[in-house]
C-alpha cells in the first residue's frame, strides 16, 4: 500500500519564494567514503548544515555515504533519452538524474522503498510543498503504533518523514495551476526528503523515492511545477501508471 501524503493545494506553493540556500563550509581536508573513495571537499560543502531553514537541518557526514551517491553532474547515460528538465528516476541503480544541457545530468542519490519499485511511468509536478504535512494511511495506522500517534498528520518538522520537501506527481491531463480534474490523478507517489541520510543508495522499508535533505532542497528550487518526471521500469514493474 503506497503511503498516502496529502499536499495542501489551497497554498500557492508555485509562487512560494526559495526558503533559504546551504551554507558552505570552508573544509580543507580530504576524508574518506564508505567505499574508500576520498571525499571531495566540495562535497562536504554541498552537504554543510542549512542555516536559514526554519527547522534545523544538520550537516551530512558524507564521508559516511558512498561516493556514487553524492550529487554530481555525469554524463546522461545512454538509456535516457528525454528532453532537458526531464527528472528521470532509476529506482534499481538508486540514482534520480536532472537533465541538463550538452549531454549532462545532476545526478542524486535515492533511497527507495516499496512504493519506489511499485510503477513506472511518466508523471507531472503539480504541487511542490516545503515542510510538507505528513498524512499516515489507515493502513499504515493500523500496523504502526508511531503512525497511529498521528491520525489527523503529522506537521511538517525536524521529525516528519518526508523530511524538508516534497514534491507531488500526478498523471494524466493536468493543466498545471493547483486546479484538480478527473483527467489528472495523484499516483500518491513522492520525491522528499529524508532524515535518515543512512537510508540513501539503499532499498529501505517504506516510503517512496527519498533523497538526502540538501539534495531535496537543491531539486525542489531547480524544477518548476509542471515538470516531467519519468520513472524508468524494472523487472515485474508495470509499464505504465
Amino acid at each position: 500500500m503506497i503511503s498516502i501524503h496529502k499536499a495542501s493545494f489551497g497554498q500557492a506553493s508555485a509562487t512560494a519564494a526559495v526558503l533559504g540556500s546551504l551554507a558552505l563550509a570552508g573544509c580543507t581536508s580530504v576524508g574518506t567514503s564508505t567505499s574508500g573513495d576520498p571525499v571531495d571537499p566540495q562535497s562536504s560543502g554541498m552537504y554543510a548544515s542549512a542555516q536559514t531553514e526554519p527547522f534545523r537541518v544538520p550537516a551530512v557526514k558524507v564521508s559516511k555515504i558512498e561516493s556514487q551517491y553524492l550529487r554530481q553532474t555525469v554524463p546522461t547515460p545512454t538509456r535516457i533519452s528525454e528532453p532537458v528538465g526531464t527528472i528521470v528516476v532509476d529506482p534499481y541503480n538508486k540514482f534520480l538524474y536532472l537533465v541538463q544541457e550538452g549531454g549532462q545530468s545532476l545526478r542524486y542519490g535515492i533511497g527507495v522503498g516499496r512504493q519506489g519499485f511499485s510503477w513506472a511511468g511518466e508523471a507531472t509536478i503539480q504541487e511542490k510543498q516545503p515542510w510538507p504535512k505528513w498524512f499516515p494511511p489507515q493502513e499504515m495506522q493500523e500496523r504502526d503504533r508511531y503512525a497511529a500517534m498521528f491520525p489527523d498528520g503529522m506537521d511538517g518538522g525536524p521529525r516528519n518523514p518526508l523530511g524538508a520537501r516534497a514534491l507531488y506527481l500526478f498523471e494524466g491531463t493536468c493543466n498545471g495551476n493547483n486546479t484538480r480534474t478527473d483527467a489528472c490523478k495523484d499516483t500518491l507517489y513522492r520525491l522528499h526528503g529524508t532524515t535518515e541520510p543512512e537510508s540513501i543508495g539503499r532499498a529501505v522499508s517504506s516510503g517512496c523515492i527519498r533523497l538526502l535533505q540538501q539534495d531535496v532542497i537543491d531539486l525542489y528550487d531547480r524544477v518548476p511545477l509542471g515538470t516531467r518526471v519519468v520513472v524508468l521500469q524494472g523487472p515485474g514493474v508495470p509499464e505504465a501508471l
